[in-house]
């Protein structure tokens, strides 16, 4: 079922996309050669609880973070440990959620730590690019293919794989929600998006093969390759007049 939000529900939204934020920036500035992810996550934890909110994934299906930290060829749902110590050259993906007065925000960005090869900055250039792309097509009228079809479109013209196992989602009184949103599809095909409508726009893109592999955790999705992947998220609500992505700093 669609869930199309009021502009109160909206407002909440966005202040729990405002600390997810401020996680994800904070979790950047501290991510150094030598940093551990668990720190990071503690960090983020932190912040989120000091801002008012609560962690949204930590105990989600049993998650047990925070954050995902997906280092290098990790798509997503890496779990922080005291083990991983980051090092010059890694890439990380950091995804975040926090709850505020019942409303979710979701968000993921990935960065390098130290310098990375032209190749590994490329990828966190293409993907961040696509994750733009799709957010231009979201206004009312448009549909759902529109944005998905802009994420393949970048992509893979530039020589990019494009993850078909995991995809955004809606999101509001519970962090998934209908409808979900691939990464992939036609232009002008798909839902309607309808002012209210609010998706988690998240590209998951990789330097090679799309194809995943699930590590024993039962968590944490990797290349099947080996190859780097890279993610980016908003959460987006549709506007009467466009777009807005909840908790940026416009």
């Amino acid at each position: 079922m669609i869930f199309l939000k009021s502009n109160d529900e909206l407002r909440f939204m966005d202040q729990a996309n405002r600390l997810v934020h401020q996680a994800l920036e904070a979790s950047r500035e501290a991510a150094k050669p030598g940093t551990t992810t668990a720190e990071l996550d503690t960090l983020a934890e932190r912040i989120i609880r000091e801002g008012g909110g609560e962690p949204a994934f930590k105990g989600y299906r049993g998650f047990p973070s925070t954050l995902c930290t997906s280092v290098n060829d990790e798509i997503v749902h890496g779990i922080p440990s005291r083990k991983v110590l980051l090092k010059e050259g890694d890439i990380l993906s950091v995804d975040c959620g926090a709850i505020v007065h019942g409303y979710y925000g979701d968000a993921a960005i990935t960065f390098p730590i130290g310098q990375v090869s032209p190749a590994a900055q490329k990828l966190i250039e293409v993907t961040r690019a696509c994750l733009e792309d799709a957010v231009a097509q979201v206004k009312p009228g448009g549909r759902l293919g529109d944005v998905a079809a802009a994420v393949q479109l970048r992509a893979e013209g530039e020589g990019f794989g494009v993850v078909r196992d995991f995809v955004g989602h809606g999101v509001g009184r519970a962090l998934h929600e209908d409808p979900q949103v691939p990464n992939y599809g036609k232009p002008g095909h798909g839902l309607q998006l309808k002012p209210g409508l609010v998706i988690a726009i998240e590209p998951m893109i990789t330097e090679g093969s799309w194809k995943i592999r699930v590590d024993a955790d039962g968590w944490t999705a990797r290349t099947e390759d080996g190859k780097l992947a890279a993610h980016f998220e908003y959460s987006v609500a549709v506007t009467d007049h466009g777009h807005w992505v909840l908790g940026r700093e416009e």
